[in-house]
């Protein structure tokens, strides 16, 4: 498994004519080597190269890889010139791959030491190999969608009068404990009434009331891989106005969704949801990009927006969440993530999006 993730990636650097590159993000170690480390401040970093020469550079302080790491190690203490160390085991006449998280503190001093190797940033290798998930990967992220959408009925459940915000973010949180997740892939956002107009709003001591519309945005992670869904209720009544708009942006989640297939360009799904909300008058109001990828961390590369670049293929899992978000009054969004299968995709989220008035 791990072999053949390296095979995608090498070939991706083939591709830019690279013959090495640095790896830093310990995600992306763990994806190729099966070593999972978090370095905090010290020097972790996977060298990869054509010639097969693959070598992971690590502190003593970190613990011994298990068996079948398909590469060799170097080590190194504190005390020592690590950042000479590796560029000492580096091919300084060649161009060098580097990730886009590698901190200016290592790579700088990198260049001081080799100043005949050009650098380039290379993160597309890798992104590029993590945004197809293989089966084992879709499997998990199935399972962390099915946790999602029996905690987000929970929290459904769960509402009632004079509930906080930041209580029903904490009971979300309890719930993905109860249910064995490794942690929250972000923390869930809870938003009452006006609070939902603001896409990225973080729950408060807000206190639920009649007719307020309740948008929840959650995803947990489990077994390395998030989750992540929207859905928006309205709390024992709704104002029809309010109603439409929910229904109107619930279409927009649904057009999208019904286009994904291979080959098709994602600026495509952004621009079917975007028109059919804008028909209706509220283009001004949905202020953000259709989708993000997720896989490992809540938001990896890519993105489903009028400007990306990106052809949908098989193994990519990616969200799709429009919204229409009236300043002072109200918000809603609706949110899956959808696997592009062979054929067309698998929406991952089976919790009803139609909107639905609760207590």
């Amino acid at each position: 498994m791990y072999q053949a993730r390296i095979e995608t990636v090498l070939a991706s650097m083939r591709e830019m004519g690279l013959e090495q590159m640095l790896i830093s993000d310990p995600d992306s170690i763990w994806y190729l080597t099966g070593y999972d480390v978090s370095p905090f401040e010290r020097l972790l970093v996977l060298c990869l190269r054509q010639d097969g020469r693959h070598t992971l550079f690590l502190n003593r302080l970190f613990p011994p890889p298990g068996e079948g790491v398909p590469c060799r190690q170097v080590w190194f203490s504190d005390s020592d010139d690590y950042l000479s160390i590796l560029a000492s085991q580096v091919d300084a006449g060649r161009d060098m791959g580097i990730d886009k998280d590698w901190p200016a503190r290592f790579l700088l001093p990198l260049m001081e030491r080799n100043p005949g190797c050009r650098y380039v940033l290379a993160s597309s290798c890798v992104d590029g190999a993590r945004a197809c998930k293989d089966p084992v990967e879709q499997q998990l992220m199935r399972v962390s969608s099915q946790i999602n959408d029996t905690v987000m009925e929970r929290a459904a459940a769960f509402l009632r009068a004079g509930i906080t915000e930041r209580e029903v973010s904490e009971y979300i949180v309890s719930q993905y404990a109860a249910e064995g997740c490794d942690q929250v892939s972000f923390h869930p956002m809870t938003a009452f009434g006006p609070n939902a107009a603001d896409p990225h709003h973080e729950a408060d001591g807000t206190v639920l009331q009649e007719g307020d519309c309740v948008v929840i945005d959650m995803g947990c992670r489990k077994d390395r891989y998030c989750s992540d869904m929207t859905r928006t209720f309205f709390f024992r009544s709704a104002d029809p106005k309010y109603t439409a708009i929910h229904d109107l942006v619930r279409e927009a989640n649904e057009l999208a969704e019904s286009m994904v297939r291979p080959g098709v360009p994602l600026k495509e799904l952004d621009r079917a949801a975007r028109d059919h909300i804008a028909a209706a008058g509220y283009g001004d109001y949905f202020t953000h990009r259709l989708g993000h990828f997720i896989g490992q961390t809540e938001h990896e590369q890519g993105d489903v927006s009028s400007v990306s670049p990106i052809i949908a293929k098989p193994g990519m899992i990616f969200s799709i969440e429009p919204g229409v978000y009236l300043p002072g009054q109200f918000g809603v969004r609706v949110e899956d993530l959808v696997l592009v299968t062979e054929t067309g995709c698998e929406v991952l989220n089976h919790v009803d999006k139609r909107w639905r008035i609760l207590g």
